[in-house]
């Protein structure tokens, strides 16, 4: 897996016109899943994402996770992380997985940020839906994890 986590003081997904998640402080998620993501991939990844410490501590150091300061998640699946621009000039995208194996891979990591941060913290896109998505990178402070 490949999760990209923009710190943000607010975020949004709209579809069709309709907002379906928006937080204020917390992380922006943009999750890929590869071939050979299993669930305890998903849950190792959902565990990283609560703890992660990304947010100041009252020293100014980067010592507090979303856990700790009270905040919200949106996830948002995001099969663009795994794009190969390694030949010409059009991206391919066969280190993703099929939806077949991601989704389900996708639902656990939401569910395992839900057991930690509860269902009213965590909101979410739609998996394989044109979404718009905003967000207000505070820092701006993003981190890649991989697993």
């Amino acid at each position: 897996m490949k999760v990209w986590i923009q710190r943000v003081t607010e975020a949004s997904v709209e579809i069709a016109g309709e907002m379906v998640s928006q937080i204020g402080q917390g992380y922006l998620v943009l999750l890929g899943v590869t071939h050979s993501d299993t669930e305890k991939t998903a849950d190792e990844i959902a565990d990283r994402i609560c703890k992660l410490r990304i947010f100041e501590d009252e020293n100014g150091k980067t010592n507090r996770s979303v856990v700790d300061v009270g905040g919200s998640v949106i996830v948002v699946s995001q099969f663009t992380l795994y794009a190969d621009t390694s030949h010409g000039r059009r991206p391919g995208f066969s280190h993703a997985a099929r939806p077949e194996i991601a989704e389900p891979l996708y639902e656990r990591v939401v569910a395992k940020i839900r057991e930690v941060l509860g269902e009213d913290r965590v909101g979410t896109g739609r998996f394989g839906a044109e979404m718009k998505v905003r967000l207000l990178n505070d820092g701006p402070f993003s981190v890649e994890l991989v697993a």
